[in-house]
């Protein structure tokens, strides 16, 4: 029997890591495979899946995490092939990716036999999307969503999210919820019949328009010299998402960066290793060389003049 793909899509940082992170651990009792498209090599968002590792790995409810590196065919058959066999697969896509694209290939009859595309559930960062809202990406990854999903939405003012809503109506989007608030999975599932516009929608490419930087490092920094970096990059940098540790021994943190919205939280206990941290920007205005000799500059010893 065919397995329901849910494909979760939304711009960068607009929250669809911690809306599958919800659905893993959610009371549902559900296998679930969750299948993630990080934007480089180093896999943040896999991580963040319950502390997830690289690779193939346990989750709660007996859910499996895995990274899409480019085969979807391979990654899938790879999930499908775990016994006992997933009850649902949750794909996210990168941040960077018009959804159009992974739509056609899970239209291929030898992937629909084994997992059918059930819904296309796109996440808006309420708080951005007046920002957003003309961007090209944006616009396709809203047109290609079956549902929509408003994050941080404690940050908006009513008139503003009152104003999201119509504007997402306007473009035929009647199935609208606050991520905020409890979402039934069955939410998430399209009433039977009704049709899907992202199977005909034409995908956004636009591959040269984003660059990223990938930078590890093997001892702790320094947190005050961290914040002045990102406080210098920040608006430049569209997402960054990475892993630190700083001196002092406060223990692993989780650093985020949206915009100009920066935070460090605690990490999963199960992510130790190396600082680890991807910064992503629009070419025109990112300049991997300059990013990576600030970072670099943050390594002790290894000060630049």
């Amino acid at each position: 029997m065919s397995v329901p793909v849910l494909l979760v899509t939304g711009f960068l940082g607009a929250g669809k890591t911690t809306f599958i992170n919800r659905l893993l651990q959610g009371d549902h009792g559900l296998r679930i495979a969750a299948i993630v498209n990080d934007f480089g090599s180093i896999n943040i968002d896999a991580a963040l899946l319950d502390g997830a590792a690289e690779g193939v790995i346990g989750l709660k409810n007996g859910c499996i995490c895995c990274s899409l590196q480019g085969d979807l065919m391979r990654t899938l058959k790879s999930v499908l092939s775990r016994a006992p066999k997933p009850e649902l697969i949750v794909i996210e896509a990168s941040g960077v990716a018009d959804p159009a694209g992974i739509v056609q290939s899970l239209m291929d009859p030898v992937i629909w036999a084994q997992a059918r595309l059930e819904t296309v559930v796109g996440i808006v960062d309420a708080a951005d999307a007046s920002r957003r809202k003309s961007d090209p990406l944006w616009q396709a990854q809203v047109r290609g969503a079956d549902i929509m999903l408003l994050s941080k939405t404690a940050d908006s003012m009513p008139e503003d999210l009152a104003a999201l809503r119509a504007a997402l109506s306007v473009q035929g989007k009647r199935n609208v919820f606050n991520m905020e608030e409890p979402v039934p999975l069955a939410a998430l599932f399209l009433e039977e019949g009704l049709e899907r516009a992202t199977v005909a929608a034409l995908p956004h490419n636009d591959s040269s328009r984003f660059v990223y930087v990938e930078w590890e490092h093997d001892g702790p920094l320094d947190l005050q010299a961290f914040q002045q970096v990102i406080a210098q990059l920040a608006g430049t940098v569209l997402r960054g998402k990475g892993f630190l540790s700083f001196d002092g021994g406060a223990g692993r943190m989780l650093f985020q960066l949206v915009g100009n919205r920066a935070a460090l939280s605690p990490a999963p206990s199960d992510t130790n290793g190396n600082c680890r941290l991807v910064l992503i920007g629009e070419r025109v205005e990112f300049a991997p060389d300059a990013v990576l000799r600030a970072l670099d500059n943050l390594r002790p010893g290894s000060r630049q003049t």
